[in-house]
């Protein structure tokens, strides 16, 4: 019986720790995003798909490191004085990247609220993909 209640709070506090917010972390509307605003053109792209999603649709010049390489492959890539956009197919993995680059420095991260812009290769455009 112990050990139940031991197991039950270990996934209670893992589930307040998945769902605390990233303080980091910035949402920002998907009205107000467009990749080719000025605003976001330092932003670096991190897409935290598979990489078959990635490659299946994707926003241009975004980068891929998928959830579980993120901790340790970040380096390679990004750097804790950039400002970095993370795309994902649903929230929570939006935060478990966001907690992860939070614990190595990063400052100024940001999401995009509920969807991605994905890059449609046949028709050569951008589309919106929402995810509620």
């Amino acid at each position: 019986m112990t050990l139940v209640f031991i197991a039950v709070a270990i996934g209670i506090i893992w589930l307040i720790i998945q769902l605390w917010p990233v303080s980091s972390l910035t949402y920002v509307n998907s009205e107000e995003w467009d990749p080719s605003h000025k605003r976001w053109s330092d932003v670096r792209m991190l897409d935290v798909r598979d990489s078959s999603e990635f490659w299946e649709s994707h926003v241009p010049g975004s980068i891929n490191i998928s959830i579980g390489r993120l901790s340790a492959v970040w380096m390679k890539e990004l750097s804790p004085d950039e400002e970095v956009m993370i795309f994902s197919r649903n929230w929570l993995s939006r935060q478990k990247a966001a907690r992860i680059l939070a614990r190595r420095g990063f400052k100024r991260l940001y999401a995009v609220k509920s969807c991605y812009f994905a890059r449609n290769e046949k028709e050569d455009s951008c589309e919106r993909k929402c995810c509620y």
